[in-house]
């Protein structure tokens, strides 16, 4: 057996034996079992007419009674759950055959095609499932065969619907241009690229939907127009136990009761389903936090007007072969008023460094520091509520891509209204008066008529200054801006930057600058924090640079920066080699593969992030003393150099 294969057996035996997963396998197991063996055990039972026992309520002998013709009521419920069973997990097969059929013809035929597939789903999805269903049986006809046409055919538009939904989602992605680039057909297109990126969701949903065949069929078989005599499924049986339920009441509760425990075992099987498949990672790995490591670094002493403090911070997440620790170790704080950058290539921590401070790592994640505190409050050990509160109205995000951080169906002032509503207890129309006057702050031009209109009719400048204008809905004492001026144009980044600066000085909020241009956050912030590899490398004044810098990435870093007294004759300075993955940080410093200086103890033992003196600290067991440039690789435009 192979690593996965023994990886993802033991996701399903975790899965199993939590109490979802004990209930849906118990529950499957009699289904399936009665499925199997009610028939064989029970069958001649089930068909052998009693006429001294026509029509008994329940007793000893018959604990659900007996029919019309004097056959035990719960004999037969157990017989009729292979017939149930069976027709409605056929029914299921064919309806999802057809529905993923329908659902990526339009991935694959010419386009005039595709639109008539698309729309005749986009009129059978708006019709009911049961209407469906009896238009299919009256053109199918009445009997089992007709009933399994119809439900099939009543479910697989609801599913291409998912179909073209998932599928629209993979075609538009870079590996499948490039499959298309490359001559890729068509059909190979669909088997190899398309549906193993869409089989989870549609494995999920056809479980899940396998109840609702059962539901349905037992519902046509009510009705008449299903199984008929003198074969008997659960909806049959209820059918007989609903004419003389006011005689037996029992008659009707048995197979009305079949059909909602195998219901409640199929979505069960459903949702257990979807809690593997959903998870790559072992659930014992879940289960297990990550090994606490001893710090590296001195404890953090910060300042005694400190808005944010972060000492020893770490966010790991789980990985099949254990615990991966992309932040490891982050300590620095902020003051009040001040601006901090934060710089390094991608994959450094900057930006989960910003969302552990906001409290938005999500589960599986794990976020642990000695030390976590936004305005006096310990943000990892309050309450949800204390932080919700503080959160929402002291701490302001802004996001990379506010096109993505805005909800593109309600209306910018609505949206930050809401903060408002929420935290201040403002009435609807004040929030919003307060949300067009938030919004002028920040410098949209006509901001009563653009409070109306939707975040696609805003251009991206004006978006970054409205997710601005959301954080100051409050009064916040701190700023996280997460690359907000990436994607913009300079004269937009100039007035963003510009923007981030007024809302200091008039609201003395604290600015936690993330970029990956050393430039802007050196023309904007006073301390700048250099991270590599999950840590801190470096924390110095931006006012000295470049002289300043003492380790030898923060000097590469700076060497690579362009301005307009670079000589545009010489080759591009770059930085040799890339970051280790987050999982695959070597021993000792993470920099020493990339490091002219590097040496044995480099390669052996982490370096320290020490004091230089009361504003600089670095981690560097070889800091260069000059302000001379580093000798780099170069880039020309015929290629590396």
């Amino acid at each position: 057996m192979t690593t996965n294969a023994r990886r993802r057996g033991s996701i399903w035996s975790a899965a199993v034996r939590t109490p979802l997963g004990v209930c849906s396998v118990v529950l499957l197991a009699i289904v399936v079992g009665l499925a199997l063996f009610g028939p064989v055990l029970w069958g001649d039972r089930a068909s052998a007419i009693d006429t001294d026992a026509i029509g008994q309520g329940p007793s000893g002998a018959h604990l659900f009674g007996t029919d019309a013709l004097g056959r035990d009521i719960l004999v037969r419920v157990l017989v009729a759950t292979r017939l149930s069973m069976a027709l409605a997990v056929l029914a299921t097969a064919i309806g999802v055959g057809t529905g993923i059929v329908l659902g990526v013809l339009p991935s694959v035929l010419p386009r005039w095609a595709a639109r008539l597939v698309v729309s005749a789903v986009n009129i059978a999805v708006a019709f009911p499932g049961l209407l469906l269903a009896l238009f299919f049986a009256v053109i199918f006809g009445v009997g089992t065969h007709g009933a399994v046409l119809a439900i099939a055919f009543a479910m697989a538009p609801s599913f291409a619907r998912l179909v073209q939904t998932l599928a629209a989602s993979v075609m538009g992605r870079d590996f499948v241009a490039a499959a298309r680039v490359a001559g890729v057909g068509r059909v190979r297109l669909l088997t190899r690229h398309l549906l193993p990126n869409i089989g989870e969701p549609l494995v999920v949903n056809a479980t899940v939907g396998a109840g609702a065949s059962l539901l349905a069929f037992a519902g046509l078989s009510f009705l008449g127009i299903g199984v008929q005599a003198p074969e008997y499924d659960w909806g049959r049986l209820l059918r007989e136990g609903l004419d003389g339920i006011y005689l037996n009441p029992a008659a009707a509760l048995a197979p009305g009761l079949a059909v909602v425990l195998a219901g409640l075992a199929l979505n069960m099987v459903g949702e257990t389903v979807a809690s593997v498949v959903g998870v790559r990672t072992p659930w014992s790995r879940l289960r297990t936090p990550p090994a606490h490591e001893p710090r590296v670094d001195a404890p953090l002493v910060p300042a005694a007007d400190a808005v944010l403090v972060v000492d020893n911070l770490r966010v790991s997440f789980p990985r099949p072969s254990g615990w991966t620790t992309p932040v490891r170790g982050v300590s620095f704080s902020v003051r009040s008023g001040e601006a901090v950058g934060v710089v390094g290539e991608s994959g450094s921590g900057k930006s989960l460094t910003a969302l552990a401070v906001s409290r938005l790592v999500e589960a599986p994640g794990v976020v642990t520091a000695d030390r976590l505190e936004f305005a006096g409050t310990p943000l990892l050990t309050s309450s949800d509520r204390a932080v919700r509160g503080l959160l929402g109205t002291s701490l302001a995000m802004v996001f990379q891509d506010p096109m993505t951080s805005f909800n593109p169906t309600r209306r910018v002032g609505r949206q930050l209204a809401e903060v408002s509503e929420q935290h201040h207890g403002l009435s609807r129309s004040k929030a919003f008066a307060r949300a067009v006057d938030r919004l002028t702050a920040v410098r949209v031009p006509a901001a009563a008529r653009r409070a109306r209109q939707y975040p696609h009719e805003f251009s991206g400048g004006m978006r970054q200054r409205a997710m601005i204008g959301m954080g100051l809905m409050g009064r916040p004492k701190l700023i996280v801006a997460d690359e907000p001026t990436t994607a913009l144009d300079v004269t937009v980044q100039r007035q963003v930057l510009r923007l981030l600066a007024k809302t200091r000085a008039e609201e003395g909020a604290a600015i936690l600058l993330i970029s990956h241009d050393i430039a802007v956050v050196a023309g904007t912030c006073e301390r700048m924090l250099v991270m590599y590899a999950g840590r801190v490398v470096e924390d110095l004044p931006t006012a000295a640079l470049p002289g300043a810098a003492r380790h030898p990435y923060t000097r590469a870093l700076l060497a690579t920066t362009v301005d307009l007294e670079t000589d545009r004759d010489s080759p591009l300075t770059v930085i040799p080699g890339r970051p280790p993955e987050p999982d695959q940080v070597p021993e000792g410093c993470a920099f020493a593969d990339r490091c002219r200086f590097a040496t044995d103890r480099c390669r052996e033992e982490d370096p320290v992030l020490e004091e230089l003196d009361r504003t600089h600290r670095v981690a560097c067991w070889h800091p260069a003393a000059d302000p001379t440039p580093e000798p780099r690789e170069t880039v020309t435009a015929g290629g590396a150099a």
